[in-house]
């Protein structure tokens, strides 16, 4: 079976494939890795092939071991698995004759994106089969930048390659049914929006009623070290509104209960929830606050172990929402230490998305930026999924399928990296599982843009 070597552009890959003569499959070898640097295991290659002819799959990847000798799992492929950064191993085994097929309608002059091309069309007719067990060793180790890799797509100089993927992914959503056009639904603050109208569950009042026009909510579980930081940052906003900050402590036991109480104290505006139930998950915890008689008009984001960048954040979010009448604001956010000083990539401003293709090319990328900021009356209408991975995500995909987004590209925020971050030094079963979850959400999405297309009169 021949081995090819990955190509960046489409043209270079389909010559590639078209220099096989006789084999009616091939291997394509990641780019970083030699034919030798592969140790295959014992009928390995005749064990791709089995699979391949028997299913009529037109990709077949497997696990591997690290040169280590660590195993390395993959996850399922599935509809959702738009991340042009999906992890398919070092090897996958590909139908010839599915690639050339691929290639009858791809733009042959992409530079970056022909494999992401490729894969995407290919997954339109073919199976792409994730096979669950160990088939070869490396030799060679890469020396992987997992902080440069999880922010590759919002780095600016990666610019050209994330307009080509874009494309890619847009021309895969027209051809799935699953294309949106420009969103331009917009609330309406002033008499209230069908949302706006509902009654609130747990508060029992009107949700066009509110006590406050803003409310910071900040979920937090044992975050002694940071959580009064994070608060007082809230707290210290100087708005032209009333607003108040929310914590909902999901019983934590190393103190932070007793800071929030003696915050409470100096501090008539923060309103800390205790729940009682033991299954809130931060979804979880965000629902239960944004459902309580103290949650604003609008619902602010802010991690328990951050920051706003200064103390205009919070009046920049609402002026937002009153100009465009959007359901949802994002902003930007800076990487940083805990003395404040500017991590790698720096700030992170989202500056791929736009007004008119933003809610689909959000399919490809794993996140919306921060801080987030939400219409409460529509937010309390779709409520957040209980976990603690992936909520923000769901509901920002949920909201932009219907309604404009507003975004601020200047820091608002800072994102502080330390050792007791929920993202520090993660393993690769949790990656795995928080990757397979957004594909997951993905492919959710996907089928419901799709039934809106097939029927215009489906709402949220």
């Amino acid at each position: 079976m021949t081995t090819i070597a990955f190509q960046k552009s489409s043209k270079d890959l389909k010559n590639s494939i078209l220099s096989i003569k006789e084999d009616a499959f091939f291997l394509l070898l990641d780019p970083t890795l030699k034919p030798e640097n592969i140790q295959w295991h014992q009928g390995a290659q005749e064990r791709l092939q089995q699979i391949g002819r028997m299913t009529q799959a037109g990709m077949v990847y497997a696990d591997y071991l690290e040169a280590d000798g660590q195993k390395h799992p993959l996850i399922d492929y599935q509809m959702g698995s738009l991340r042009d950064d999906f992890d398919f191993g070092k090897l996958i085994w590909i139908n010839k004759a599915a690639a050339l097929r691929a290639f009858e309608n791809m733009d042959e002059k992409l530079e970056f994106g022909a494999f992401y091309a490729l894969r995407l069309a290919i997954s339109r007719e073919f199976p792409i089969l994730h096979l669950r067990e160990t088939l070869y060793r490396l030799s060679a180790t890469e020396n992987i930048d997992k902080e440069a890799r999880q922010f590759a797509y919002v780095d600016p100089r990666q610019r050209a390659y994330q307009i080509e993927m874009e494309q890619i992914c847009t021309n895969h959503l027209k051809a799935i049914g699953a294309y949106l056009p420009e969103r331009q639904k917009s609330i309406d603050l002033q008499s209230g929006s069908k949302e706006g109208s509902q009654t609130s569950s747990q508060s029992g009042s009107q949700t066009s009623d509110f006590p406050v026009e803003a409310s910071v909510i900040i979920p937090v579980r044992n975050r002694i070290k940071t959580i009064r930081e994070a608060v007082l940052s809230a707290l210290q906003q100087v708005c032209d509104f009333p607003f108040n900050v929310i914590v909902v402590d999901n019983h934590s036991t190393d103190g932070t209960r007793q800071v929030l109480e003696n915050l409470t104290l100096e501090h008539s505006h923060l309103k800390p929830l205790f729940p009682e139930r033991e299954d809130l998950n931060i979804g979880g915890c965000w629902n239960y606050a944004i459902n309580s008689e103290h949650c604003g008009r609008f619902a602010v984001q802010l991690d328990s172990d951050d920051l706003y960048s200064d103390e205009n954040t919070l009046q920049k979010i609402v002026n937002l929402f009153h100009q465009e009448q959007c359901a949802m604001v994002v902003g930007s956010y800076r990487i940083c230490n805990f003395q404040k000083q500017t991590l790698p990539p720096g700030l992170i401003d989202h500056r791929e998305w736009t007004p008119e293709n933003g809610h689909n090319n959000a399919l490809r990328i794993n996140g919306l930026g921060a801080p987030r900021a939400f219409y409460t009356p529509l937010l309390r209408s779709l409520q957040l999924p209980n976990t603690s991975y992936g909520e923000d995500y769901a509901i920002g995909l949920a909201i932009s399928r219907n309604y404009r987004i507003g975004r601020i590209y200047d820091e608002l925020y800072l994102c502080r990296r330390w050792e007791d971050n929920s993202d520090a030094d993660i393993s690769l079963e949790k990656l795995n599982a928080n990757n397979q979850y957004k594909d997951l959400l993905r492919s959710m999405e996907i089928m419901a843009r799709q039934a809106m297309n097939k029927n215009e009169s489906l709402k949220l």
